[in-house]
């Protein structure tokens, strides 16, 4: 008998993290934020490469539907409920949960 194919899982590309930059160098105080990618995941970072502190993270459910994760102070990942297009995600981090995105020293 045969299987169904599974639906293959949609990754995070070049062009997102390239979004999520712009997202952030339109705002002042956010210069100290990166972005990484790995598999359906991006990560907004800052700190050092070797040690880096997270912030949130971007999770891609569909083709362009996005789950928004937040940091939590123990280091794991809660999910925040929202989901929808990145740049609007990307908007309603900046606006809504921007006190998250503050320099860490």
């Amino acid at each position: 008998m045969n299987q169904p194919t599974p639906m293959p899982k949609l990754v995070a590309e070049d062009a997102h993290l390239d979004q999520l930059r712009a997202s952030f160098a339109a705002y002042e105080g956010l210069d100290h934020l990166r972005v990484r990618r790995r598999a359906d995941l991006v990560v907004v970072e800052s700190g050092p490469a070797e040690d880096p502190i997270p912030h949130a993270r971007f999770r891609r459910v569909s083709a362009r539907l996005w789950m928004l994760e937040m940091a939590t102070h123990t280091g794991r990942w809660q999910p925040s409920g929202l989901q929808g297009a990145l740049e609007l995600l990307a908007e309603t981090l900046i606006n809504d949960f921007g006190w998250t995105l503050t320099r860490i020293i």
